[in-house]
C-alpha cells in the first residue's frame, strides 16, 4: 500500500486508516481536555483579578494555597495534553510518513518540557515561596 490512499481505497467503506481505539480515545481526549479548558479558563480569570493590585506576598499566599495550587496543575496538564493532540492532527495532515515520527517525537519532547518547566515552577513556588 502506498503512503497516500487511492480513490478506490478511500470510496472502500471496509478500508481502516490505523488503529480505532486509538483515533477513538485521541477524539475523546480532545474533547474532554477543550471543556475542561473553559471551565479552566473561567479559574485563571478569577486568578488573575484576584492577583492584580495585591503584594508579591499576597500573591505568592494566593499561589501557594492548596486549591489554587492544584488548579494551576491541572490546568498546565490539561492545555499540555490538548495542545499535544492538537498537534498531532496538524502532523498528521502535513507530514509525510518518513517525517511524521520525528515531528511526532518533537512534539512530544516540547510538551514534556513545557509540562516539567511549568510544574517545576509552580513546585517551586508553593513548597520554597
Amino acid at each position: 500500500m502506498s503512503s497516500k490512499p487511492t480513490r478506490a481505497e478511500i470510496q472502500n467503506p471496509s478500508t481502516h486508516y490505523g488503529a480505532s481505539r486509538a483515533s477513538t480515545r485521541h477524539f475523546a481526549t480532545q474533547r474532554v481536555t477543550g471543556a475542561l479548558n473553559v471551565v479552566f479558563t473561567l479559574f485563571l480569570v478569577w486568578l488573575v483579578v484576584s492577583l492584580a493590585g495585591a503584594d508579591t506576598a499576597g500573591k505568592l499566599a494566593l499561589v501557594r494555597h492548596p486549591v489554587v495550587a492544584l488548579g494551576l496543575a491541572l490546568l498546565v496538564v490539561s492545555v499540555a495534553i490538548h495542545m499535544r493532540n492538537g498537534m498531532r492532527d496538524v502532523i498528521e495532515d502535513y507530514f509525510d510518513k518518513g517525517e511524521h515520527s520525528l515531528a511526532m517525537l518533537l512534539n512530544n519532547l516540547f510538551v514534556g518540557i513545557v509540562v516539567l518547566g511549568a510544574l517545576g515552577a509552580l513546585a517551586k513556588i508553593v513548597f520554597w515561596g
